[in-house]
């Protein structure tokens, strides 16, 4: 048999190379981004396919769906883009890049990826899963960090409407919540335990892949101990 596609959004050498060397042992991957150095080095480390693309550009998203080799069974969203700063001083500009890419983007990738599973067969039921990244901005806004909120709640809010639209017509969708910090590559000054490691994260997304039909999250939260709630 052949085996299943997946597609990665947002690449780099942090959680979504975690998540690459996870599946890379049952899928088929293709993995996209903004820009390819370290997503080639992941690419070339597992076998897997590339592409550059903007996350914003609805016509480089339908791009990308449309040259994948296969209907891909799982897509997960991982970009996202942070101001910082006292909202009487934010650029709109820039907020507008930010919440474009937390945001729209994942509308993007996400509609790419139901118009693709609801024309593909079955599996037990299943056509596929589509998972987001969330962050806990999602869930409490933080002082000065207004677009990242404002990103973080529109993609769950996303997240939520398509689970139950579409978890009746057998595409499983989920947001994950990231409570806390992860400890990609170069980022120190922290105990370990006040951190999340990306290998346990992409373990996770793994679980949720292989969730029941008849028992899905639609929302996932970890959280490192520390972190208060």
């Amino acid at each position: 048999m052949t085996r299943p596609h997946a597609l990665i959004v947002g690449v780099g050498d942090g959680l979504s190379a975690s998540l690459a060397r996870t599946l890379a042992p049952e899928y088929d991957l293709t993995l996209a981004a903004r820009t390819g150095e370290k997503m080639t080095a992941v690419a070339e480390e597992i076998g897997a396919r590339t592409a550059l693309c903007d996350a914003t550009d609805a016509g480089a998203i339908a791009a990308l769906f449309a040259d994948l080799p296969k209907t891909p069974r799982v897509v997960v969203y991982n970009p996202s883009a942070r101001v910082r700063g006292p909202v009487a001083d934010l650029d709109p500009v820039d907020v507008h890049r930010a919440i474009d890419v937390t945001a729209f983007g994942s509308f993007l990738v996400g509609r790419e990826a139901v118009k693709a599973m609801l024309a593909a067969e079955p599996v037990d039921g299943v056509r596929g899963t589509i998972l987001f990244t969330g962050a806990s901005a999602g869930v409490k806004g933080f002082p000065q960090s207004a677009p990242f909120a404002m990103g973080k709640f529109a993609q769950r809010g996303l997240a939520q409407s398509m689970a139950r639209e579409l978890h009746p017509q057998g595409i499983h969708v989920a947001w994950v919540n990231i409570d806390g910090g992860i400890r990609n590559p170069g980022r120190t000054g922290q105990s370990p335990d006040a951190m999340l490691d990306p290998d346990a994260i992409a373990r996770e997304y793994l679980g949720l892949i292989r969730q029941h039909r008849s028992a899905w999250s639609n929302e996932h939260t970890l959280r490192p101990w520390v972190e208060k709630f």
